[in-house]
């Protein structure tokens, strides 16, 4: 049977907020490790960080999977773990940033058994570094995609 535990470190990175942006993933699943990344030419940090953690979740093959997804994410870890995100989706998001993806997230969130971890950035951590590295990487190569759901009103 497939190894249903499976740890995500996510990141982000904008460059200019909003500016150019990316963001890292790496999915351990022992033995298996993969690793995303993709760049966007106009996006917020913010985005970024929850995007990473959508995109690491959209690669699950299989529902009911045991998650641990680590981020430097006070938005993204706060908003889940403090239980905001149901708030908001209760009153459709009226007044939050970044709506589209919190949709996103939501339909992937109940599909598994998603565990939060929040992690200093730039502390050492070598899965969070290298997610890091990635999400600036892809900041900064010359193939950005448009970020379709930024409309200019998010901010960080």
């Amino acid at each position: 049977m497939a190894n249903n535990k499976i740890t995500i470190y996510t990141d982000g990175a904008a460059q200019g907020n909003p500016g150019r942006g990316g963001y890292g993933v790496v999915l351990l699943s022992p033995p298996y490790r993969k690793e995303l990344s993709e760049g966007f030419r106009l996006t917020t940090n913010n985005r970024m960080e929850l995007l990473a953690v959508i995109k690491g979740l959209e690669t699950l093959k299989f529902d009911g999977c045991e998650v641990t997804v680590f981020s430097d994410s006070r938005y993204v870890v706060d908003a889940v773990t403090k239980g905001w995100v149901f708030d908001w989706e209760k009153k459709s998001y009226k007044d939050k940033k970044n709506p589209d993806l919190w949709r996103r997230f939501m339909v992937l969130y109940r599909k598994h058994h998603v565990r939060f971890v929040w992690v200093k950035g730039h502390d050492g951590n070598p899965e969070n570094e290298r997610c890091d590295r990635l999400a600036v990487a892809a900041a900064n190569s010359g193939d950005l995609k448009e970020d379709a759901g930024y409309t200019g009103k998010e901010e960080g």
